[in-house]
């Protein structure tokens, strides 16, 4: 969840370790901290401070002179698990005698019988965190050497991380290690960066290391060495990053979420990009599996949380209706203890944005080891979703810094479409007139996302918006395809404008759910034409029946839904297997209107971290 970062050069690292924090904000910011090794002095200039990173700046005021010095350092941004959200368990943390430094990511999951042990022997903890192992260990082990020091630590702990760890008799080194949560390498003119992710240093350098699991990184002054924890050097050139600065700023919109809404018909055709053909064909060299073993595919489990579940639910519909294959959609939390039932001759798809989901991971290690192909669907190159997999099936939505997830979401249901019209084209379930219908339809689909975002369409949603902005609570319907565009449009409601929603079939309705409208209640009711909108037309004379106030999302062009519904939101006509990646369009920005006019801070909901790399 943490968001942290490592500095060794020849500049002073102050500013360049807090303006790194602050883009990886986005990663946690119940609290903030920098440690500055100061050689001359033979200790570290610690700052920390609870609160985003404005309030670590405040923090620094009045340390302008000791902190312009140094110029090797590490930083961290904190989403707490372990321990409270206080000054004592903000990052980083130092050993007992001042002399280690470390900020981590992660969970160190025997913390407690490490902690133990080293109180026995007379170690004093100043916080609650798991974290705080780590230095002590490392002073304990440390003889002269710090990647020796850090080497004999990783023989200890257990557990899902990614650290960076300093010591005072080494000013220009750093020793970075991952196990299982994101590192990547900076690498400068004659200075280099460790962090949890691109945005931390995108400024600086474009040439990038991604070192792998178990893989201890050695920084100093003059490069950078990775060995593996045998101490055997390991070769990784640095690859050039192409992506523009841009995309880690607003780019002129007020938040990033509204930025990212306006660039997914970039992250659909990016998506797209050359897999598929004008006839219908798809190629997905990625996914590790021939076409006439992929043809034999008995069933498909796709395996997911959140927002890429909603993503997965979407796709069952594609892949059952193009493929007639079997789908089981899983909450991954829950599959990674159940009975795992996948087997050979079974797909696998992990559905992960950030390619470090620990819950995700774990559920395609089961399945893995049950013999499953397992592919990994993603928006991250070089994440451990990718090691972990036999194949990858990469979304290109580009970096994504709001919180609430929007473009890769969309990304993923187009890959996921991707998917489903090659599996069906190649067990024979649509023809090649068929596919290349579909094949249009699909590259149709970023420009009327365009157009609709260009359009007044947007203005609308917000006086929609507006009229319900002190509402308490709603409910979601929908059906069939609606189902999951509901789910999604509840938690991007509920994410970022903290109102309770509820979202269900439709048909589920009576048996519970009504019970919660009164006079007035406001239902979102998900309505794209279909073989079922006069289902759902059904279910919204029911809820106003008892006085909701319905506000519909329908296809453009249908002269009925008005009729049935006080506020209609329009989204662009598809066919309506696809509609998951129009309708959820207007329900993003509904919700985010919602918070706005609550005056929220919609990239940074409270309590919630960007990538979820805890249990």
């Amino acid at each position: 969840m943490c968001g942290i970062i490592g500095y060794v050069g020849g500049r002073p690292c102050y500013e360049l370790i807090v303006r790194g924090l602050e883009h990886l904000e986005y990663r946690g910011y119940d609290s903030a901290g920098f440690a500055l090794l100061d050689a001359e002095r033979d200790r570290f200039s610690l700052v920390r401070s609870v609160g985003k990173l404005e309030d670590l700046r405040r923090a620094s005021n009045g340390s302008a002179e000791r902190l312009a010095g140094p110029t090797t350092g590490i930083g961290h941004t904190r989403w707490a698990t372990h321990g409270r959200v206080t000054l004592e368990n903000a990052h980083p943390h130092l050993s007992g005698d001042g002399e280690v430094a470390v900020v981590m990511n992660g969970i160190i999951e025997n913390y407690v019988d490490l902690r133990h042990r080293l109180q026995d022997e007379g170690v004093v903890f100043a916080s609650e965190t798991d974290t705080e192992v780590l230095p002590h260990l490392i002073r304990k082990h440390y003889a002269g050497d710090l990647v020796a020091a850090v080497r004999a630590v990783l023989a200890q702990i257990e557990g899902h991380y990614a650290f960076v760890a300093s010591h005072v008799s080494e000013p220009n080194r750093l020793v970075a290690v991952r196990h299982e949560c994101p590192l990547v390498v900076g690498v400068g003119t004659e200075e280099t960066f460790v962090a949890s992710a691109l945005p931390a240093f995108l400024g600086e350098t474009r040439d990038v290391i991604y070192p792998d699991n178990d893989e201890l990184v050695v920084v100093d002054a003059d490069g950078v060495t990775v060995l593996d924890l045998s101490g055997e050097p390991v070769v990784r050139e640095p690859s050039t990053w192409e992506g523009s600065e841009e995309t880690a700023e607003k780019g002129g919109y007020d938040t990033f979420m509204l930025k990212e809404i306006h660039e997914q018909p970039a992250a659909l055709w990016d998506t797209i990009g050359s897999r598929l053909g004008a006839d219908g064909t798809v190629t997905l060299d990625g996914i590790g599996l021939e076409d006439p073993t992929l043809a034999r595919v008995e069933r498909v489990h796709i395996v997911a949380c959140g927002t890429s579940f909603h993503a997965g639910l979407a796709g069952r519909y594609l892949i059952e209706d193009w493929a007639r294959i079997p789908v089981s959609v899983e909450v991954a939390s829950e599959y990674r203890y159940r009975t795992c039932l996948a087997g050979p001759g079974d797909l696998v798809i992990g559905i992960t944005q950030s390619g470090e989901t620990a819950d995700t991971l774990a559920a395609m290690r089961v399945a893995r080891e049950r013999g499953a192909h397992v592919v990994a669907l993603t928006n991250q190159t070089e994440s451990q979703a990718t090691r972990d997999a036999d194949g990858v099936l990469l979304t290109r939505a580009g970096l994504e810094i709001g919180v609430a997830a929007t473009k890769t979401h969309t990304a993923q249901i187009m890959a996921l479409a991707l998917l489903a019209l090659k599996l069906g084209r190649m067990r024979w379930a649509i023809t090649e007139a068929g596919a290349r219908e579909l094949a249009e339809e699909l590259r149709r689909l970023p420009d009327a996302i365009e157009a609709y975002l260009e359009s007044p369409a947007p203005a609308a949603v917000a006086d929609v918006a507006a009229h319900f902005v002190e509402r308490d609570f709603f409910l979601y319907l929908g059906r069939h395809v609606g189902v999951p565009v509901c789910y999604e449009g509840a938690l991007k409601l509920k994410e970022i404008s903290y109102v309770p929603t509820e979202a269900y079939p439709a048909g589920e309705m009576k048996h519970g759910p009504i019970a919660l409208l009164d006079e007035g209640s406001p239902v979102v009711v998900v309505a794209p034409d279909g073989h079922v909108f006069d289902k759902v037309v059904s279910n919204i004379q029911e809820v106003r029946a008892r006085g909701a106030r319905v506000i519909a999302v329908a296809t453009e062009g249908n002269g009925e839904i008005a009729s049935h519904a006080d506020h209609v939101l329009w989204a662009p006509r598809t066919p309506a297997l696809l509609a998951p990646i129009t309708t959820i369009v207007p329900l993003q920005l509904f919700a985010y209107e919602i918070a706005k006019g609550k005056g929220l801070n919609v990239d940074k909901p409270r309590n919630l971290a960007k990538t979820v790399t805890v249990e």
